[in-house]
């Protein structure tokens, strides 16, 4: 099985997510130009409840499984890697059974009672067959990620979207004339889609490239297994701790959002189009680079676990140094674009500009949010998944505590959201930040903080120039497009001025190592 270094892993995914994300953003609009603010809003209500309800699935074995294979693995003991897919498809296919029922059962009561909408009764019964779906991929991706082959992820992940956005169109349009629900749950049902035919690559590839048969003495792998389901509970109970976190402070967003802006004196259907403007244009927006920094969070695990395994302190040190400095890089110049040309970005994608007062209040914060998964990613890779989700849930509990005293109040609104969320992020990274800083004295370098913001200033500067002189020409789509691309031309050379991307990492990279003396 081929296995890639931790720069090439990172930037398979990236690659990956790149394309997933420009996919997704079609998709994205499509929807949206189909179902409208209203319909998105359905939508993004009843997607809260499934992640929920998949995070407590899984129960972080994806992390779990990626770090122990790669410990593993660096010991040759393949053993012991067959015991962790064995244990791991035992428990996720008993959660999975267990939870989709529940999800069945309980969809009346989430849909008209929680979030005051019985609109998104449909769309949530449309997608629960998607559970055990995903529950099935999680174990297959992180055996390949413990194995640091990144291949088969990124390419299922591809297959994904593409099988999703052929059928997005096609049950929207066909069952939007019954209503906004039945278009939602369309929408739903081509997520199903895409995820199964993602699982049967994955399975595919697994049957393809093992190097070990896992039906094979199932059973007497299982009775021999104890020891190894300790140590990947030790890891997933708190991972999926913060993963729960995160998915019921989403469950619980939507619920409070429209409970608190009630008392605001805001209809339901007033309330559902604001909070589809925040979370179907905004946030998407503003989650663009995360696709970068979820790749090499992905490439982190188990690099860190490695090396940890390996006692090599140093190396640790430095692959949290170079994913915080990439994470940053990339997140940067997303902030600044964002929150410069946010009226244009979201007048050319979505038909509106009515969310671009929410782009320009969250951009700046959310750049925290960008170096905030590679923290997160080391936490669990160095077992300390249980600081990580009191973080998590620190940050969660303050985000859910705020949103309901600010969105009740009638001068804030669905801002107060808004305001809840950058909280949030901004929390959880500075107690990231400070966990590592106490287990491993890890802290980002202050030259680096001033490289950070000397980044920022420049690109700022340029940004403004750029957007003025857009503004005093005939504004187009092309002419908008080049604006952008001269912007990322200038800031990718002060990217290389600054040394935020170093010749040694060139090297690293197969094509472009004949290039880089």
């Amino acid at each position: 099985m081929t296995k890639q270094t931790f720069l090439q892993g990172a930037l398979i995914l990236i690659f990956a997510g790149m394309i997933t994300r420009f996919l997704g953003f079609i998709n994205r609009i499509v929807v949206a130009r189909l179902m409208g603010e209203e319909g998105i809003g359905i939508y993004m209500m009843a997607l809260p409840t499934l992640f929920l309800v998949i995070s407590l699935t899984q129960i972080g074995l994806p992390i779990a499984i990626s770090k122990r294979v790669a410990e593993a693995d660096a010991k040759k003991n393949q053993v012991k890697v067959k015991q962790i897919l064995v244990v791991s498809l035992i428990i996720t296919a008993i959660s999975s059974i267990f939870f989709t029922t529940l999800m069945i059962i309980a969809v009346p009561f989430i849909a008209t009672t929680l979030l005051t909408d019985n609109r998104t009764l449909l769309p949530l019964l449309a997608i629960s067959p998607i559970v055990p779906i995903v529950a099935i991929s999680s174990v297959l991706r992180g055996y390949f990620q413990g194995k640091q082959n990144m291949k088969p992820q990124s390419y299922s992940q591809v297959i994904e979207q593409i099988v999703r956005i052929t059928c997005v169109a096609f049950f929207v349009n066909l069952l939007l004339p019954f209503g906004l629900e039945y278009a939602a749950a369309g929408a739903m049902f081509s997520v199903i889609l895409g995820e199964l035919a993602s699982l049967l690559f994955m399975i595919y590839t697994f049957k393809r490239k093992k190097t070990l048969k896992v039906r094979k003495d199932f059973f007497a792998y299982l009775k021999s297994s104890k020891e190894t389901l300790k140590e990947l509970l030790s890891i997933a109970i708190p991972s999926t701790g913060s993963r729960l976190v995160g998915s019921f402070s989403n469950f619980l967003e939507p619920i409070l959002v429209a409970q608190s802006l009630s008392i605001a004196g805001i209809s339901s259907v007033v309330a559902t189009r604001l909070y589809g403007e925040l979370t179907g244009y905004v946030l998407p927006l503003l989650f663009l680079p995360t696709f970068i920094t979820h790749s090499l969070s992905i490439a982190l695990v188990p690099s860190i676990a490695e090396a940890d395994a390996k006692r090599q302190e140093q190396l640790i040190h430095y692959r949290i140094h170079q994913s915080i400095r990439i994470s940053f890089a990339s997140g940067a110049i997303a902030t600044i674009v964002i929150s410069l040309f946010s009226s244009e970005l979201l007048t050319f994608m979505y038909g509106t500009d009515n969310a671009s007062k929410f782009l320009v209040l969250m951009a700046p914060f959310f750049i925290l949010l960008y170096i905030q998964s590679p923290l997160q990613a080391t936490l669990q890779a160095l077992d300390l998944a249980r600081p990580a989700m009191w973080n998590s849930l620190i940050g969660a509990f303050m985000k859910l505590v705020i949103l309901f005293f600010l969105a009740s109040n009638a001068n804030f609104g669905i801002m107060g959201v808004a305001i809840a969320m950058i909280v949030g992020v901004v929390l959880v990274t500075l107690l990231h930040l400070a966990t590592l800083k106490k287990a491993i004295h890890y802290v980002i370098p202050f030259k680096d903080i001033c490289k950070m913001i000397v980044l920022l200033v420049s690109t700022w500067g340029i940004g403004m120039f750029l957007r003025d002189f857009y503004h005093s020409i005939n504004a187009n789509i092309p002419m908008f497009t080049l604006i952008l691309l001269v912007l990322l031309i200038i800031y990718i050379i002060i990217l290389f001025l600054l040394k935020f991307i170093t010749k040694d990492e060139l090297r690293q990279i197969p094509f472009l190592q004949k290039f880089v003396s």
